[in-house]
């Protein structure tokens, strides 16, 4: 794929769509592009992570059970895998399988290092943008919390009943 294609789609990916067109050439040029068959796998539930992966062409589906039953996630071009991963080394939540003849960008938690430094503007916009998804996370568990309280109270207040 050319160089000016890669820009293409990471542009478009999420946080990537984030860098200035300086900053996506310096990732497309530095990043690592790998080709997928249908069936190959691309990394496994628990697997150490090597980086990011931004999908380049076909389908990748995401298997966090890891059981046989069908993909709980399907990426297509665009989209980020691994978010996390770009930052640091992680243990993989899920099998990533080819679906169709695919294409991905991977890139390394040095290269989003070295783009972070280089480009500040670009890492204060991705630090706000990981700050409002870690908000949202942090809501949403504090909903689940209180909706388990809700229904421990429940069950108290049911066994200390009179019949």
């Amino acid at each position: 794929m050319a160089l000016d294609d890669d820009i293409a789609i990471l542009s478009a990916a999420p946080l990537f769509n984030l860098l200035d067109r300086d900053a996506l050439r310096l990732v497309a040029f530095a990043a690592d592009s790998r080709p997928l068959r249908a069936g190959d796998t691309l990394f496994r539930k628990g697997d150490r992570s090597d980086g990011g992966y931004v999908v380049s062409r076909g389908l990748i589906a995401l298997d966090a059970r890891d059981d046989g039953s069908p993909a709980t996630h399907l990426a297509g071009p665009a989209c980020l895998i691994g978010q996390t991963a770009l930052f640091t080394r992680i243990r993989r939540a899920a099998t990533a399988t080819a679906r169709e003849p695919s294409g991905v960008i991977r890139i390394s938690p040095s290269l989003m290092r070295r783009v972070l430094e280089e480009f500040p503007a670009a890492a204060v916009a991705m630090r706000d943008i990981l700050q409002e998804e870690l908000g949202q996370l942090v809501q949403g568990l504090e909903g689940v919390r209180d909706s388990l309280v809700a229904i421990d109270h429940e069950r108290d207040t049911e066994s200390n009943s009179v019949c």
